[in-house]
C-alpha cells in the first residue's frame, strides 16, 4: 500500500479537495493523509463544492505536519508554494512533487463569483489527481 501526504498551508482547501480526491481514487490501495504547516480547520467551501461532485469531506479534519512525521510516506505532494518552502524534511524514500494551486480561500466578488472559483479550482486538482494515480500509481 502506497502512503501518500497531501500538504498545504493551513489544510483547510487544497489539501483538503486533493485528499477527497486522492482517496475516491485509489480506494485501499492507497494511505491518503493531508496535512498543513499551520492549521486553520477544514473550509465549509471546500466541503460544499466537494460534495457537489459526490465526494463527502465533512469528516476531515485539519491536521499539522508534525502529526505525520513518524510515517515513511512514499509520496509528499505540495499544493502551494508556501507548503513547498515550509515543507520539513521527511527522511527516507519519498517522492516530493509540487503543484501550486491558486488559494480558492482567497476568492473575492459576489457569492457565486467565489462559488464559481472554488469549482474551478477544484477541477484543476482533480484533473492533477487523475494525472497522479495514472503516472505514479498504475491502478486504473
Amino acid at each position: 500500500m502506497k502512503k501518500i501526504l497531501i500538504l498545504c498551508t493551513g489544510n483547510s482547501c487544497r489539501s483538503q479537495i486533493a485528499h477527497g480526491y486522492l482517496k475516491q481514487m485509489t480506494g485501499e490501495k492507497a494511505l491518503v493523509l493531508s496535512a498543513g504547516v499551520e492549521t486553520h480547520g477544514v473550509n465549509p467551501m471546500a466541503i460544499a463544492t466537494m460534495k457537489e461532485d459526490g465526494i463527502d469531506i465533512s469528516n476531515h479534519t485539519s491536521n499539522n505536519i508534525l502529526e505525520y512525521q513518524h510515517i515513511d510516506f512514499d509520496f509528499v505532494i505540495t499544493v502551494c508554494d508556501n507548503a513547498k518552502e515550509r515543507c520539513p524534511i521527511f527522511p527516507g524514500k519519498s517522492i516530493k512533487l509540487h503543484h501550486n494551486f491558486p488559494d480558492p480561500a482567497k476568492a473575492k466578488g459576489t457569492e457565486q463569483e467565489i462559488e464559481s472559483e472554488f469549482k474551478r479550482v477544484r477541477q484543476l486538482i482533480k484533473d492533477y489527481c487523475r494525472i497522479f494515480v495514472n503516472e505514479h500509481l498504475k491502478i486504473y
